[in-house]
């Protein structure tokens, strides 16, 4: 297993400091500020402690509300407000510098035989052949702003195959669609749990970004003002993220310096296993400074 994503389920574990109370660390990316997928997955593990093992989660709906450090530690508040018959809810905050950087409503349920219908995979190539994006990124190292550049060549615990090339440096007019394969970068223990975390912490790679392809514009274009403001996911059906997962994403709308996306994960074989969304601020200073 590679260090960064042994590190990475370690973080996950989280330290337990009182019954509902729990303590933990940050993995940087490069970025100095802590990765939002790696709060969701903490605060997701932080939930489910708190939680019989026979009541995996089926929902959260989440919501960032400052910038977290990648260097300090984060406490999260986990507040059991309803343990019914067949669903278990909680509330979490996450605490850092005494105030909340993030917050999670999870929702957890007994397994049940129900009605059962689902969203047909996109025809896209398999991850067999395509480029990761790090191998992408290495071609390309000479061309990338010195400022970015550790970011973008940066180890992850998460493989990304994107299915079309990136237009990360030559951003231009696209459809606000895209298909990227995912998968960790080693084996992971067979603790359904552990696969959500995952799932639910790479959700948030090569999102938001998706609702900047209709305006020719990357990540990278000066004068962008780029954040995730919520996040929101469903799991449908069992899956592991050692094995590879499609990510279909597309964005139906943005307006008012927001960009909606939406997202949906499938196994190989086509099978749809959850369903993500997500709302992110898109401001374009550029307009603000010609006025």
């Amino acid at each position: 297993m590679a260090d960064i994503l042994a590190d990475l389920l370690a973080l996950l574990r989280l330290e337990r400091i009182e019954k509902n109370l729990f303590r933990g660390q940050s993995q940087d990316l490069g970025w100095g500020a802590v990765f939002g997928g790696q709060v969701i997955g903490q605060a997701l593990s932080a939930a489910a402690q708190t939680v019989p093992a026979e009541r995996p989660v089926h929902s959260f709906h989440s919501y960032f509300l400052r910038p977290g450090d990648a260097f300090k530690p984060i406490v999260y508040d986990v507040d059991p407000i309803r343990d019914g018959g067949s669903f278990t809810t909680r509330r979490i905050v996450a605490i850092q510098n005494g105030e909340a950087i993030f917050s999670m409503s999870a929702s957890f349920q007994v397994e049940e035989a129900g009605f059962d219908h689902r969203d047909v995979m996109p025809d896209v190539p398999g991850p067999e052949g395509l480029l990761s994006e790090l191998e992408a990124a290495q071609r390309v190292a000479h061309r990338i702003p010195v400022h970015l550049r550790s970011i973008a060549l940066a180890e992850r615990p998460v493989e990304i195959r994107p299915v079309q090339p990136s237009t990360l440096l030559n951003p231009r007019v696209l459809p606000p669609t895209r298909q990227l394969w995912y998968r960790a970068t080693g084996p992971l223990p067979d603790d359904p749990a552990v696969h959500r975390y995952l799932c639910a912490y790479a959700s948030d790679f090569n999102f938001l970004v998706t609702a900047l392809q209709p305006h020719a514009v990357s990540v990278i274009t000066p004068g962008l003002q780029i954040a995730s403001l919520d996040h929101a996911m469903w799991f449908h059906r069992p899956f592991r993220f050692d094995e590879w997962l499609l990510y279909d994403v597309d964005s139906p709308s943005a307006s008012g310096a927001r960009g909606l996306v939406r997202g949906r994960f499938f196994r190989k074989d086509g099978t749809l296993v959850a369903t993500v969304a997500q709302e992110g601020l898109i401001r374009d200073r550029r307009t603000e400074a010609a006025r």
